[in-house]
């Protein structure tokens, strides 16, 4: 089963993190790729920082433009990658090992891919 996984984190609370902390941990999402890279079915891809979005919404008769994301929420998705796994366990049991968990603030989203577009055919 594929799923995507989105690592989030809270923008302010990174910032408190101290650099050297920061920097052991992420040294270690390295290796993490590198243990799991017969799970992950690509290479991961890390975003530019939530400061650098632009979000396109509907604004009825055309979409508009914004800055910024288009979210209430504290968190930010900083980055994703693609697993291919038995089933919803042992995608949970490969993100709980995630070095960046140990930070406060921070979470993944595990979420199934649609593969199968069958349903749609005429």
């Amino acid at each position: 089963m594929k799923y995507v996984i989105m690592f989030t984190s809270t923008p302010e609370l990174d910032a408190a993190v101290p650099p050297e902390r920061a920097e052991q941990v992420y040294r270690r999402v390295y290796d993490w790729f590198g243990t799991h890279a017969d799970q992950i079915s690509d290479s991961g891809a890390e975003l530019q920082p939530v400061t650098t979005a632009t979000t396109v919404t509907h604004g009825g008769d055309t979409p508009v433009v914004a800055d910024g994301p288009f979210s209430e929420a504290k968190e930010v998705i900083g980055g994703f990658s693609v697993m291919d796994v038995e089933d919803l366990d042992a995608a949970i049991a490969i993100v709980k090992t995630w070095p960046m968990l140990e930070l406060p603030g921070t979470s993944v989203e595990i979420r199934p891919m649609v593969v199968d577009y069958s349903h749609m055919e005429q």
